[in-house]
Formats: structure tokens, C-alpha cells, sequence
């Protein structure tokens, strides 16, 4: 068996067709949606990673408001921009694009930011609205993970659900989002301190990789038939970029997401719905006063 592939680039590619549409209903009523990052010294990485949202932005018709600082960059200055963005009316949601320099409290930046422009629905408030299963931006990843195997029709309601990490980014809530009554799915949450992972793989009819360790999902561990998506970015000893996932595991699963190319557009194009529906509630209150 050779696992069929969850195409994240084409999933992402029908989101975004979508968004234009959405966007430019919004621009008829004279709202244009910005989004906004703030990125703080020069790191490669960090900078493509900027640089695509803001491609990706201009190909649905959303504005980009981009703000940088040296590495050198205070806590004050952070916070500075932090607020600008808040209070500016052309910035409908915005990100800041981590990690910040050594020294600066990333909490506390976060904590700061207006949670009705959280872009990243990573906001300890919109986490909490989470739990509470209130309306509020999703985090980009998990909600990109849901997306793709929606788009791919992979049975999720009822599903077991093996979430491999623990991180905020993914790990801690991605299981909150699997577990709505709208996808129903029963989550096993592991990590690298698990005693028998490949125990809990092998029940598994669904796999979010994301531990951020290198081919930790060997193709023995995987059920003949399972969805394995890999979130995980890490560096081999040769110092090269390779998922959570043994390349092996493409000939025992059903579905597979290839790393790049899978989880990765869909997370880019989650944070552009977030940015679009927060500009729709903003119309929609809008309205509401103005029939008022």
C-alpha cells in the first residue's frame, strides 16, 4: 500500500479561493481586512516565513501592514508596536512572528495584544474561549490539520486520535479542537516522556506528529490505513530539515501529509479565515449599530 497524500498546497489554494470571494464582498462595503506582523531582528527563517503570509495576503486582496525592529529591540519597543497595532484601524488581526530575542518576556507581549486581532488564536483569552467552546480565532495549525482532513473526507467523528507533542503552538490545542462535538474524535495525548509510544500509535486511526523529533513515527508503529499528518520541524545530524515522520510510513498509511507541503499552507491560509472573519464580525457589528 502506498499512502494517498493530503495536499496541503491544494487545499490551501481552495481556502484562499474562497477568501477572495469573502473579501471582496467586504471591500464593497468599504472594509478592506489588513493583516499585520511584527518581526523583530533578521533571522531567515523567520523573515520567509513573513514574507509568504504577506504574499499570501495579496493574492486574496487583504492589505499587509508590516512592522520590524532590530534584535536589539527593548521590551519597551516591542510593547510600543504592540499597542500601535492595536489601536490601528486598518489592522483587522495581526501576528508576532516568533521566537522574539533572547531576553524579551514573550508572555507578556502576547498577553498584551488585543485578543480580537490575535491572528493566531493563540491568545491566553481565545485559548480560553476555546475550552469554553466560544466563537473566537482558532489556532492556525490544529484548525489546518481539521480543514485537511475534512477536505480529503478522513472520518474524524469517532476517530481515535493520537496527538504525539505537547506544545501550545499544536500539542496542547490541537486535542481541545478534535474533541468539539462538531468533529467528535477521542484524543490520546502522547509526548517524548511516553513510556510505550509505538503502543498508542498502534491503535491510532489518525496521527498528528508534532514532538519535534526526528522520524519518531516509524512505519511499524503505524496501523495498515491510518492518516499520519507530520508537524514536526527538526534538524538530523547533518544539520537538514526532517519531519516527526520516517519517510517508511508512506507504504503502511492510508493518508499522509508530506513535510513541506501538507500541515504548512493549510496553517497559512487558517490565519488568513482568521483575519476575514474577524473584518465579517467587524461588519456585522457595524451593521447591527447602524440599524440600530
Amino acid at each position: 500500500m502506498t499512502a494517498q497524500i493530503l495536499d496541503g498546497k491544494a487545499t490551501a489554494a481552495a481556502i484562499k479561493s474562497d477568501l477572495t470571494v469573502r473579501v471582496a464582498a467586504l471591500k464593497a462595503q468599504g472594509i478592506t481586512p489588513g493583516l499585520g506582523t511584527l518581526l523583530v531582528g533578521d533571522d531567515p527563517g523567520s523573515r520567509w516565513y513573513v514574507n509568504g503570509k504577506h504574499r499570501d495576503c495579496a493574492q486574496v486582496g487583504i492589505g499587509s501592514i508590516q512592522r520590524e525592529l532590530p534584535d536589539t529591540a527593548t521590551q519597551e519597543e516591542i510593547e510600543d508596536v504592540v499597542r500601535e497595532l492595536n489601536d490601528n484601524p486598518d489592522c483587522t488581526g495581526y501576528i508576532v512572528q516568533l521566537p522574539l530575542p533572547k531576553g524579551i518576556d514573550t508572555n507578556r507581549v502576547l498577553e498584551l495584544m488585543d485578543p480580537a486581532k490575535d491572528a493566531d488564536g493563540l491568545h491566553p483569552m481565545n485559548l480560553g474561549r476555546l475550552v469554553l467552546n466560544e466563537a473566537g480565532p482558532l489556532p492556525c495549525t490544529p484548525q489546518g490539520v481539521v480543514q485537511l482532513l475534512r477536505h480529503h473526507d478522513v472520518e474524524i467523528n469517532g476517530a481515535h486520535v493520537v496527538v504525539v507533542g505537547r506544545g501550545v503552538t499544536i500539542g496542547r490545542s490541537i486535542p481541545l479542537l478534535l474533541t468539539r462535538k462538531s468533529e467528535n474524535a477521542t484524543v490520546t495525548q502522547c509526548h517524548t516522556g511516553t513510556r510505550d509510544l509505538a503502543a498508542q500509535l498502534k491503535q491510532a486511526d489518525i496521527i498528528v506528529a508534532a514532538a519535534g523529533s526526528p522520524h519518531i513515527i516509524r512505519p511499524e508503529y503505524v496501523k495498515p490505513g491510518a492518516a499520519v499528518l507530520d508537524v514536526g520541524v527538526s534538524r538530523d545530524e547533518e544539520g537538514k530539515i526532517v519531519g516527526d515522520v520516517h519517510p517508511g510510513v508512506a507504504e503502511v498509511a492510508g493518508w499522509i501529509s508530506p513535510n513541506p507541503g501538507g500541515v504548512g499552507p493549510m496553517t497559512r491560509a487558517q490565519l488568513l479565515v482568521n483575519v476575514v472573519e474577524a473584518a465579517e464580525r467587524d461588519a456585522a457589528a457595524a451593521a447591527s449599530v447602524s440599524a440600530d
